[in-house]
């Protein structure tokens, strides 16, 4: 299942004294099964762009295509498209509403019209999925919770619908390391399963672990796209757009520049790693 957007412009308050063009004549396609994570700086279009993959916001001018059809098209239905794609917002916490914790993850489902048998399957699958334990959760009231406990909660209310493909949006935004690691591993496990995820994110480190595309915004155009290791290359485009690099790519470039012979596109911690410890080697025989 493809998504394409094709020269997609959005202006905001167009014809008004506040207009501002939020996304300019962007042009992207997102294949199946990719982890594209779309990086910017602050205010550059990212969740604007985001909202448009399952018709939340309508182009001003543009299409955004679902395997070749136009979402935004006549006669589409839009309750089918995002049971497609899953777009979870930044803190979809504050999106919590009923009493129980099965109750607001099977909401959705419940309102496809599904048995109660189905619905139980996907509360429980999607509880699964996101680590939350059904015996000892089910019937809290999500409130109760810890921060990282209702975020995977409102995230399995989007698992739930068993989407082909998954959207977030600054997903692990105000969570501890702890409750970070475990969103991560999440999502790590739902792309290997088959499901296509489109992040953002602000961190060059979730997305050197995770992304197989990297997609970078900047002022509402596509500045750059490409997998992490020719993106993270582009060093001047990144610090154009805001935007640092790995850690491992920092120390790399320093090690480099003190005469050490290393590959100049290494941006993994273990890569980086593996190939000093070639050299303290070879330098040892």
């Amino acid at each position: 299942m493809s998504l394409e957007l094709k020269h997609v412009t959005y202006t905001y308050s167009a014809g008004s004294a506040f207009q501002a063009t939020a996304l300019d004549d962007i042009s992207l396609t997102i294949e199946d099964g990719e982890f594209v994570a779309l990086v910017g700086h602050t205010g550059c279009g990212k969740s604007t762009l985001v909202q448009h993959l399952n018709g939340l916001l309508k182009p001003t001018s543009g299409q955004v295509l679902l395997d070749g059809q136009d979402i935004n098209g006549e006669g589409i239905n839009r309750r089918e498209l995002r049971q497609k794609v899953g777009l979870v917002f930044q803190y979809p916490e504050y999106q919590l509403f009923e009493e129980t914790v099965a109750k607001d993850i099977a909401f959705g489902p419940k309102n496809q019209g599904l048995s109660a048998d189905e619905v139980d399957r996907r509360v429980r699958r999607a509880m699964e999925h996101v680590h939350l334990n059904y015996d000892k959760l089910v019937e809290r009231s999500p409130f109760e919770l810890s921060g990282g406990q209702m975020r995977r909660v409102a995230i399995a209310g989007v698992l739930a619908m068993e989407p082909k493909v998954l959207v977030l949006d600054e997903p692990t935004a105000g969570l501890d390391p702890r409750g970070r690691d475990r969103i991560l591993g999440m999502v790590r496990e739902l792309h290997r399963e088959g499901t296509t995820v489109v992040m953002v994110s602000h961190s060059m480190e979730d997305v050197a672990s995770l992304a197989t595309r990297m997609v970078v915004l900047s002022h509402g155009r596509l500045a750059t796209q490409g997998a992490p290791r020719e993106v993270f290359k582009q060093r001047e485009l990144m610090a154009e757009a805001g935007l640092d690099i790995p850690e491992a790519a920092k120390l790399c470039q320093a090690l480099i520049a003190r005469g050490v012979p290393l590959p100049e596109d290494l941006y993994l911690q273990d890569e980086l790693r593996e190939h000093l410890a070639q050299l303290w080697k070879e330098a040892r025989a």
